[in-house]
């Protein structure tokens, strides 16, 4: 390997190591508040059902328009080092207003505003990353994501046991506290410790591999695809507990112990993908991980047991690892050049699955928790259904790479 390329690729893994500070700290931001969000606003706030699922739906909506604004505006000025600044300082206002504040119509303020701006923080860093990744060593780009979004999942592993505790010593003055701190601590890292990297990159010639934008209906029908798989993930998680208890004979306990085993396997099948990927299309590993999204729905909205839902959990957590780790990458190929819009793209698929989730959740509710699943299962087919519609050019031609090692040779 020449010094030329040598060096841009040693830069670029000590620039990971803040990186991963950024996304610990702002992981654990986001899962200290986001798994007692409700209980906050129905116990100190007094919401009411209406008024809760208007703060619900209206929080990942603006969520949506603002990390889109945010993400055109990193893909045409110099500025993604500052966007992170600002996404950190704003996560530290929204959480620590949070923290004071108890009047609904000031929070659904802030939460439009700034946790909206904060929101913004997880799509740049990533954005932020691919660039850097691409000037060292562009055939490990999705290694490097795979990485740092495992580090996310640590995060949501050891955030909301430490929220708990929290909340039993201090009530959510403390939660939102300790949040806002690991804000700030996110902005310090990005202020201090990360280089500007300069104008966002010119989009490769159309005539060299892996440089054509893929065509805009491809890109439609991904993201749509993306949103059918991601909605599962929100639906399957607010059911989860009620269906085990009422459907399964189990308890809350037992729903715990699910979630955590999820979690913790998603860590070393995030890592393992990633590593795939530098062996392996991109997109043939997702469509691997839809296909074990689809068993695992199948598997739960057919169980009597509780343990058929633990056997499931290795299908869940490939489902859950390869959307979300290896959908990021992906999606920043469809789009060379661009990878603030594009990240930002895939990256609302899951505020958007939030919303589409939230109707499916109350029909359930007044049918059955298990109609949760067979719902899963339906958009699960969908959304491979569309991936595998949305073929990108490069997997059209013979002999030209998939999205995802395009770069690598």
């Amino acid at each position: 390997m020449s010094p030329t390329t040598t060096a841009p690729a040693r830069t670029g893994r000590q620039i990971m190591l803040p990186l991963g500070l950024v996304f610990l700290t702002s992981g654990l931001s986001v899962a200290l508040v986001v798994p007692f969000m409700t209980l906050f606003l129905d116990t100190e706030v007094d919401a009411g059902p209406v008024r809760t699922t208007v703060f619900l739906v209206a929080s990942p909506v603006a969520g949506v328009a603002v990390a889109w604004a945010i993400g055109r505006v990193s893909d045409r000025w110099p500025v993604r080092r500052q966007l992170l600044i600002v996404a950190s300082v704003a996560g530290v206002v929204s959480t620590a207003s949070t923290a004071v504040v108890r009047d609904y119509w000031v929070l659904l303020t802030v939460a439009v505003t700034a946790w909206a701006v904060a929101g913004s923080l997880f799509p740049q860093t990533f954005a932020f990353a691919r660039q850097v990744l691409d000037r060292g060593d562009p055939k490990r780009a999705a290694l490097g994501i795979s990485a740092l979004r495992t580090v996310f999942s640590v995060a949501f592993v050891a955030g909301p046991p430490l929220a708990a505790v929290l909340l039993a010593a201090g009530g959510f003055h403390l939660v939102f506290g300790a949040a806002a701190v690991m804000y700030a601590v996110a902005a310090v890292v990005a202020l201090f410790l990360l280089p500007d990297v300069g104008a966002p990159p010119a989009p490769p010639p159309a005539d060299r591999p892996g440089g054509a934008t893929a065509a805009r209906l491809v890109i439609v029908l991904t993201i749509a695809g993306f949103v059918l798989l991601q909605t599962p993930l929100v639906l399957g998680g607010q059911t989860l507990s009620l269906f085990v208890a009422t459907d399964l004979g189990g308890t809350v306990t037992d729903a715990g112990l699910l979630f955590g085993l999820c979690a913790a396997l998603e860590i070393p099948l995030m890592l393992g993908l990633g590593v795939l990927s530098t062996r392996m299309p991109v997109r043939t590993l997702i469509l691997v991980g839809a296909v074990a999204g689809i068993a695992y729905h199948a598997l739960a909205a057919s169980a009597h047991a509780v343990w058929v839902l633990v056997a499931g959990q290795v299908l869940n957590a490939l489902y859950i690892s390869a959307i979300s780790a290896l959908g990021i990458p992906y999606v920043q190929d469809l789009m060379p050049g661009r990878p603030g819009h594009a990240t930002t793209m895939i990256a609302n698929t899951f505020p958007m699955g939030q919303i589409l989730a939230g109707p499916l959740f109350g029909l359930a509710q007044s049918t059955g928790y298990r109609l949760a699943y067979v719902l899963s299962f339906a958009l699960s087919v969908g959304g491979l259904l569309f991936l595998l519609v949305a073929r990108p050019p490069s997997s059209r031609r013979s002999g030209t790479p998939h999205p995802g090692t395009s770069r690598s040779r």
